[in-house]
């Protein structure tokens, strides 16, 4: 294989629910869900007797011709968010295979909504993208996701972008100008250490995105899908994008994305064969998503979220009782959730995800020394409470003065290096 990954010593073989085991048949509690991805669990008995189904009546047809899941899913997506969301301007969708071609599209929709509006000498072209934010590795995405380690190795990158602070309303004013044609952002960011945007400063994005006339793109490709306990993380602002994307916890392991594009901003300006893709909207993953999402959004799973969350808080407030200076802050919504290391403690993050694991739980860094728990939204109170004592477990031994010493293990994080 290509080296682009290291990996920790574990091999998986097989899941089930919130737990997988690796080739030595040792079992682990998965607070990190394939990185914010297996929303269902591993192994959903309805899930696996749909994908044998699907696969045995068509996988595969190509865009060239209609399928009875492609407008299904998209018709889901769309009514389910005008139903949970109020006035949602959202009426179409793309898709295709992954978070990163979805932003690609959104990326690929704004520039066209320019061109169309304005002709093809336009300068309304720069798009505005956040320190922090992680939008995927093609080079559109890639080109809005502005850290070095990342971007340095594989440019120049695309023309065009522009970063600002995020959370900063202040300097909006002068980042979102004529030539802006679009603004991406996560509401929350989940590579960039779990930082939740203020109402404020989404609701300033919008005010000046309207004002200049550029798209507002949301990037819900981790936050979203019910993690917070609402449908799509923005929900609660008041703000409605022009875009926004999905994808992870969309197929529960099998790869699809998708684009909601608004209809009255962006879909008048897409045309046939503006844009297109070879696997994305087969009916195999259209079938499976249909069916994922449906359980996602529904409202019970919803509504068991927030207790769960709780629990996560209260041992925040317990382990820094016990540990005053270890942690800092606990960032987050819902089942997305971040323990920020103090400075001085950063260096051990790898060594406390490598001790939890060690003991039987999986977690993941992000960010500057955060500890990001994604755990599948079907995970019961019982699990989470034993998946804690694991944590706490861990962070003795790394942290208390009794000698034990953990050795970090490489391969802790989506994002290599860092």
């Amino acid at each position: 294989m290509v080296p682009t990954y290291v990996r920790p010593p574990p091999v998986f073989t097989e899941g089930e629910g919130c737990y997988v085991w690796d080739m030595e048949n040792r079992q682990y509690l998965d607070f990190m869900a394939g990185i914010a991805v297996n929303a269902l669990g591993h192994a959903d008995p309805e899930l696996c007797n749909l994908i044998s189904h699907q696969a045995r009546t068509l996988i595969h047809a190509s865009n060239l011709y209609h399928n009875p899941w492609t407008p299904a899913l998209s018709h889901l997506l769309i009514s389910t968010t005008r139903e949970q969301v109020p006035g949602s301007p959202l009426n179409q969708v793309f898709i295709s295979n992954s978070g990163s071609e979805a932003n690609e599209a959104a990326l690929k929709f704004a520039r066209k909504v320019a061109h169309s509006r304005h002709g093809p000498s336009t300068e309304k072209r720069s798009v505005l993208s956040f320190y922090g934010s992680f939008h995927g590795r093609t080079y559109g995405s890639l080109s809005a996701t502005p850290n070095p380690k990342y971007q340095a190795p594989f440019g120049p990158m695309l023309p065009g972008f522009h970063y600002g602070t995020y959370n900063d309303t202040d300097s909006l004013s002068s980042l979102i100008t004529d030539s802006t044609c679009a603004v991406i952002v996560e509401p929350i960011q989940g590579e960039g250490g779990v930082q939740v945007a203020t109402p404020e400063f989404l609701q300033a994005l919008r005010h000046h995105c309207t004002r200049v006339g550029a798209l507002l793109i949301f990037d819900e490709i981790q936050c979203g899908l019910s993690r917070t306990g609402k449908l799509w993380a923005h929900a609660d602002s008041g703000v409605h994008p022009d875009i926004l994307t999905s994808a992870k916890a969309l197929g529960n392991g099998i790869p699809i994305g998708a684009t909601l594009v608004s209809g009255e901003t962006v879909a008048p300006h897409i045309q046939t064969g503006d844009h297109g893709t070879t696997f994305g909207g087969s009916p195999f993953a259209c079938r499976i998503a249909h069916h994922v999402f449906t359980r996602l959004s529904d409202p019970k799973l919803q509504s068991s979220i927030p207790p769960k969350s709780k629990i996560f808080s209260d041992f925040y407030n317990h382990i820094t009782t016990k540990y005053p200076h270890i942690f800092t802050e606990y960032r987050g919504r819902g089942l997305m959730l971040g323990m920020q290391l103090a400075d001085q403690h950063i260096s051990k993050a790898a060594e406390l995800v490598t001790a939890a694991r060690e003991r039987g739980l999986l977690i993941i860094t992000a960010g500057n020394g955060a500890i990001r728990i994604v755990p599948p939204l079907v995970i019961t109170e019982e699990e989470i409470r034993k998946g804690l004592g694991i944590l706490e477990q861990a962070v003795d031994v790394v942290f208390a003065d009794n000698g034990e010493e953990v050795e970090g293990t490489k391969g802790q994080q989506e994002m290599v290096g860092r």
